[in-house]
């Protein structure tokens, strides 16, 4: 028997499981076009050339062209074979592989793929020091082209009603897993699919991730308190199990049935499967709950989205505290420019370097750290049978984390000048000393945790990676500027955060790592051939700010239109008012 969905039967309407992958481009087979054209004697037509006409009209009248192909191909490869030299060499495992390579035995390296950043710096710091002592203006006051704001406002409804909830289908146990924001996408669609059921929500647990590392629980993190208050009209939550529903499972709430429900599941997958189990239960569980519900469904199932992640999920007291303290700090070391400041999110953790199998300037020593670092956090992945491994490659297709130097280069490039205030967010730089020293040098009015935040104030969060990610977004938040740097959930819910709290701009450079790679590999390139596609791309951010959601795309990114509603601007000479379209 199924039990009552408060949402309705629109919730129901979507028919698949699942929303549609990713667009994959298939590469249709080179068709042979027709032969040599020519005129040519009768006489002059040879035996073998008579006999070879012959096999290829018979070939083709049997629409044999496939088993013609291979032959010509080879017989091509064997003319360009003339100019080219094959050695074949072993390669580790035991593997044979083939090397080609030129008249000269050179291998040319394509352009992006070697890490020649100190190079460029060193040839462009002198211009970048006699740009900052001109006349011009600092890029963090004209960032964003206020013209091309469209209007847009928060809509999400937080008005109380005196309606009470229907009585609950049962309890939902849900576990989240990750890091920080990957935890708070869990819990905003358990809050989701909570109300789609008309399951009372059990405070979600947090289980121990072995690359974060971090033992906190839901309100060591967020707001416990505010939560269900925020949600009490909506979805109710509870802290823990009734006694009475626990006793039924023996006080071990491992003995829940635990629902392996696939990724991406449609809301008509949760009212026939999971619904019917709740029902007949009482209480469910679903572990691991991390992308469980689909991108794409009905607007009153989206809602509740918007209201748990744009509303009912704040930060702890203590971590809020902090953070804004540091805000306010930021703001005052920034007066030079109206307490507007920038922030970056930099990935060049030792563990995000070794995943990227990107290669810098530390030759064997940072190889062999590299490999060390990769074993301890991923034993065996990378070492797995088949698996190559190329860092030009990785570099050269924008995949490889940005240096602090390269940062540096970039913001200066767009014309963030050495007064500007920029605060790093980030885990424990790789080799922070030799790492950080150029963007010090480019950017001397630097901060980050450490240096914004005594140690006595940062004590209750050491050992706590979530907690202390959750202090960065605070700060971050409310940055003029904000750089992503290399993906992920922190840059990608920020921005969301943004636009819901900037009218729908994200306000966010987020570089084309494609063209830095080329860029950042001319040493002799001159400051305004490096200048002027930094410039563009700021224009490009500027221009992508306002981005309403696609129907694949999530609304923690892209909270227009399911969350904020578009504002219509009425102007006249005599006032400038704005009401709601």
């Amino acid at each position: 028997m199924h039990g009552y969905s408060r949402l309705g039967s629109s919730a129901r309407t979507s028919s698949s499981s699942s929303p549609p992958s990713s667009p994959r481009f298939r590469h249709g087979r080179n068709k042979l076009s027709g032969g040599c054209a020519g005129g040519r004697s009768s006489k002059q037509t040879s035996a073998v050339e008579r006999v070879v006409y012959v096999f290829v009209s018979a070939v083709f009248r049997r629409r044999g062209v496939l088993l013609l192909a291979p032959v010509l191909y080879i017989s091509l490869m064997l003319l360009y074979m003339g100019s080219v030299g094959f050695d074949v060499v072993n390669l580790k495992h035991s593997v044979v592989g083939v090397v080609v390579h030129n008249s000269k035995h050179r291998t040319a390296m394509a352009p992006g793929s070697v890490y020649r950043s100190p190079q460029v710096f060193e040839k462009l710091w002198p211009l970048m020091e006699a740009e900052s002592n001109g006349s011009r203006v600092n890029a963090l006051m004209t960032a964003w082209n206020s013209t091309r704001r469209q209007g847009w406002k928060p809509c999400v409804d937080k008005s109380i009603s005196t309606t009470e909830l229907p009585k609950s289908n049962g309890f939902l146990i849900i576990e989240a897993n990750g890091g920080l924001n990957q935890q708070r996408l869990s819990i905003c669609d358990a809050v989701a699919v909570a109300g789609l059921l008309n399951a009372t929500l059990v405070i979600p647990i947090f289980h121990l991730n072995s690359v974060w590392r971090d033992s906190s629980k839901f309100g060591d993190i967020f707001d416990e308190d505010f939560f269900i208050y925020a949600l009490k009209n909506h979805v109710n939550v509870v802290r823990e199990l009734p006694e009475d529903i626990l006793q039924q499972f023996d006080n071990n709430i491992s003995k829940i049935v635990n629902l392996r429900v696939k990724g991406w599941s449609s809301p008509t997958y949760y009212l026939q499967k999971v619904l019917p189990k709740l029902v007949q239960m009482g209480a469910v569980r679903i572990a691991p709950f991390s992308n469980r519900l689909a991108q794409e469904v009905p607007s009153n199932v989206q809602w509740l989205r918007c209201l748990a992640n744009y509303e009912a999920l704040r930060f702890s007291g203590p971590i809020r505290r902090l953070a804004e303290n540091m805000v306010d700090r930021m703001v005052k070391n920034s007066s030079q420019s109206g307490g507007k400041y920038v922030s970056v999110h930099l990935r060049f953790e030792e563990d995000m370097v070794a995943f990227s199998c990107c290669e810098y300037d530390g030759g064997e020593e940072e190889k062999r750290e590299m490999d060390i670092a990769r074993e301890r956090s991923w034993r065996g992945k990378f070492r797995r049978r088949g698996r190559v491994i190329r860092p030009s490659a990785n570099r050269v297709d924008g995949k490889c984390p940005l240096t602090p130097l390269e940062v540096g280069m970039l913001l200066r490039g767009m014309g963030f000048d050495n007064n500007t205030s920029v605060y790093v967010a980030a885990g424990k730089i790789y080799k922070a000393e030799k790492y950080m020293a150029p963007l010090k040098q480019m950017f001397p009015r630097l901060e980050a945790k450490d240096t914004l935040a005594t140690p006595e104030e940062l004590a209750p969060f050491k050992g706590h990676s979530s907690r202390l990610a959750a202090i960065d977004y605070t700060v971050c938040l409310h940055s003029e500027v904000f750089v992503t740097t290399q993906g992920g959930n922190f840059p990608h819910f920020l921005m969301g955060h943004r636009r819901y709290f900037y009218g729908g701009h994200a306000k966010t450079i987020k570089p084309d790592k494609r063209k830095l790679a080329l860029l950042f590999d001319r040493p002799d390139i001159r400051w305004e051939d490096f200048s002027r596609p930094m410039q563009d791309m700021l224009r490009h951010s500027d221009h992508k700010g306002f981005e309403l959601k696609k129907p694949s795309g999530s609304l923690y990114t892209f909270p227009m239109p399911d969350c904020m509603c578009k504002l219509a601007e009425a102007r006249s000479e005599s006032s400038n008012t704005t009401r709601l379209a």
